[in-house]
């Protein structure tokens, strides 16, 4: 199944909250002058356009960034990579995780991205070009067992998938085992829908069982519209780097205000 494509979604109150926090967490492992690896399992097309019929049709985004962009000061990771992306693409444009990672990483760090949709793997293409990043048509699971431990071994990965197929919520504590397992030291990352229907417990009860230091952030907000099954955004973060449950709080302060 491969009908879902984030086009739809860019922008929203989750994106908002991955995206922050992902962009923290980037330009705090950057500080340090050693080289890093990053990897992503399910990357979508990176650039995304806010007013596209898309993204108008669902009015997500509007309810998110286009919102919310002032709880972000400039020169935090997240409101810099934005002003990066929207002075190259124009002011209706937001980026996805690679190309958050792109404009926060150095050229000798590593990326590997991938994404099996052909048409977001053909964007995601595109959009990518101008940066030393590997963009793989695979599976995003495949990928990450193929590629760890990587090198340099210091990195992170994250993981996010649509949860369009049913099977993720019992396969994704196993993939994630298997990875921290040959990956001891890398950062796993996480991200995860709350649910209505409480699909993703029995989930997050196993990866608590396998990772009891993991950190879990999860941030509420109202439906995007009536009956929408989703009211949240979570993350759970394997080795997180030093401050990141700190910024994790200051941004749900925010969303604590919705």
């Amino acid at each position: 199944m491969l009908s879902y494509q984030h086009a739809y979604h860019a922008g929203n109150l989750a994106d908002v909250h991955k995206h922050a926090l992902l962009a923290w967490m980037l330009d705090y492992l950057t500080r340090k002058d050693k080289p890093l690896s990053y990897i992503e399992t399910h990357a979508g097309r990176a650039l995304y356009n806010l007013s596209d019929a898309s993204a108008l049709k669902t009015g997500e985004a509007a309810e998110g960034i286009a919102k919310h962009r002032d709880w972000f000061a400039p020169d935090h990771p997240y409101a810099r990579v934005l002003t990066m992306v929207q002075a190259e693409h124009g002011p209706e444009s937001y980026p996805g995780s690679p190309l958050i990672a792109a404009h926060l990483l150095r050229p000798d760090d590593r990326i590997d991205l991938a994404e099996l949709h052909p048409q977001e793997h053909a964007a995601l293409t595109l959009a990518m070009s101008p940066y030393p990043a590997k963009v793989h048509h695979r599976d995003g699971f495949e990928m990450a067992h193929a590629l760890t431990p990587p090198t340099p071994r210091r990195g992170l990965m994250l993981i996010d998938p649509s949860f369009e197929v049913k099977d993720d919520y019992a396969a994704i504590p196993r993939h994630i085992a298997k990875t921290a397992r040959a990956w001891n030291v890398g950062i796993i990352v996480l991200w995860y829908p709350l649910l209505t229907s409480k699909a993703h417990l029995p989930m997050l009860a196993a990866l608590t069982k396998d990772h009891p230091e993991g950190l879990r952030h999860e941030v509420r907000f109202p439906p995007a519209r009536p009956g929408h099954g989703m009211v949240g955004s979570g993350l759970f973060i394997i080795n997180p780097p030093f401050g990141t449950e700190a910024e994790a709080q200051r941004l749900a302060a925010k969303f604590s205000k919705l």
